[in-house]
Formats: C-alpha cells, structure tokens, sequence
C-alpha cells in the first residue's frame, strides 16, 4: 500500500503548480509580428535574442487575412507587437488595437518611415502603406525595430541586436544600389507600371518609374474596379504603349486580364510577389529575395517596351 502524503505537502505542491500555471500565463510570449515581410526582417534583426511569432501566412494578401482565437491570445500576451500599420492590416487591426488596450507595447512601422499619400482617385491623401518596396525605407524600419526590440523585451542582449540590425541593413543597402543599377538599366520611357491594385508607388518613388495606373484604383485588394474604370484604364495603358501588367501573386489575375483584352493590344499579365512572402521554394521566402525577384520581372517585362 503506498503511503499516504501529508495533507499539508498536498496542500503545498497544489499551491506550487497553481504559481507555476499562472506564471506562465503572465509571461509575454515574445514578439509578434503581424505581416511576413516584415515578420522576416524582424528575425533576422532579433535572431536568438527572443521568439518571434509571425502571424501571417505565406501567400497570403495582408489586406483580408485574420487570425484564430489562439493567435490573437498569443498577440495579447506579447512582450512587443510589430504591425505594419497605415491600414494594411485590414483584417488584424481590432486584434492588434485590442492588444494596445490591454497594455501591449506595439509598433506601427509603416508610420515611422516617412510614409507617402497615395495619389489614386480614391485613395487620395491617404497614406499609403506599402513601404517596402523602397529599401532605403526599410533600412529606417530596421533601426526602429531594433531599438524597440531594446526598449521593450526583457532579457534581449542589446548589442547583439544592434550588431545584427546593422548587418542587416548593409544588406538591404546592396540591394537598394543593385536595384537602382537594374532599373537604370531601362530607358526612361520603359519605366512605366501598371498594376493590380496601387503597391508600387514608393519603389515608382525611389527608382523613378511612373505609374500608369492600377487595375483596382486602390491601396487595397478588398476594393472593387468598375466598368469605367477598366474602360478609363485600358485606354491609358493603350496611349503609354504599354506591353506588360503586373499582378500580385498572391491574388487572381483575372482583373488584369479582362483589362489587357479590352485595350486590343497584347499585354503580358506578369506575376509579382508585391505583398506577401512565398512558401518555401516559391522563389521569395525573404524580404531580400522577393525583392531581387520582383526587380528581375519587372525589368525583364519592360524591357523590349
């Protein structure tokens, strides 16, 4: 017969484990990180200093994706929460506006970059929140992240993080003066781009393209284009002599399909990886190499323009 425990060591082992439980219900659960562009960078700036949760899934478009009742627990009870911000996250803002009220620190990236409005009819003003596809913007986003990081998670080694955030950003330097040598490479009359929906302004910005316009005039995918707004764009495209369209890979092209027919001249619907990161072997699983990805496509379907 085993032998009976002492009600009073009973009593403290429950008491133990009944810590033990909400310890480590208390305990934040690292960073988390709203979009996979910038849940990349974030790692590669924090490397084993802390966990780093990245909510959205690859391929996927950061404009209507949500997430389950676990991950926006785990957002709540996050040490820092890294969103991009500017209304991009359409179908995570409550979740991460929740998480401020609840006391969680967050930073709104895209609003400390030097944002750009948008200058679509309907988005006029706005600001538009697609920042990464001007690197040098992406470099102040890696020191804000790191000093964040600094100020707000416990335990991390802040040299360590500043020592990786500026390796990082030497290669997100390589990349902006490579992209700049591509893409001057293209006569100027090339450097015109037409798109599923507005997500290239600031790489229009940086690298002196101009924008014809968007199959869908607007910042988000969750817009819809009219009949005259096809119409309108499809005659744009046709005087500028443009050959190519470039779609979100992520998102259907059938949009800028029915678009490129109604201009009665062949255009080349051209897929990008603009707002998400691909599935492993997809060509774009980091930041750096969507990048270098997208750049080779664009320059590649504007060339003979």
């Amino acid at each position: 017969m085993l032998p009976r425990r002492p009600i009073a060591a009973l009593a403290a082992t429950t008491l133990a484990l009944t810590l033990a439980s909400c310890s480590s219900e208390e305990e934040g659960t690292g960073i988390v990180v709203t979009t996979n562009i910038l849940g990349d960078v974030t790692s590669r700036i924090v490397g084993d200093e802390a966990p780093v949760t990245v909510l959205m899934p690859p391929d996927t478009d950061p404009h209507s994706f949500a997430i389950s009742a676990r991950e926006a627990a785990t957002l709540e009870n996050a040490d820092l929460v890294v969103h991009n911000g500017l209304g991009l996250e359409e179908g995570v803002a409550r979740n991460v506006a929740a998480a401020e009220e609840a006391g969680v620190p967050a930073l709104e990236v895209g609003a400390g970059v030097d944002p750009l409005p948008y200058t679509s009819d309907e988005s006029e003003g706005e600001p538009d929140p697609h920042f990464w596809t001007d690197p040098a913007r992406v470099g102040l986003a890696v020191d804000l992240i790191a000093e964040r990081v600094i100020e707000e998670v416990d335990g991390v080694d802040a040299d360590t993080v500043r020592a990786n955030a500026e390796a990082y950003a030497a290669e997100v330097d390589e990349l902006d003066a490579w992209m700049g040598e591509e893409f001057a490479a293209l006569p100027a009359e090339s450097r015109r781009l037409v798109t599923n929906h507005h997500v290239f302004g600031y790489l229009a910005d940086r690298y002196g393209f101009e924008v014809i316009g968007a199959v869908i005039p607007s910042g988000t995918t969750l817009a819809s284009p009219s009949t005259s707004d096809l119409k309108d764009l499809s005659v744009a495209v046709a005087e500028a002599g443009v050959s190519a369209v470039f779609a979100d890979s992520s998102q259907p092209d059938r949009l800028a399909t029915v678009m490129a027919e109604e201009t009665g001249v062949e255009i080349e619907v051209i897929p990008l990886h603009s707002e998400s990161l691909s599935r492993e072997g997809g060509g774009a699983e980091t930041y750096l190499e969507m990048m270098r990805a997208n750049t080779e496509a664009i320059t590649a379907g504007l060339r003979d323009d």
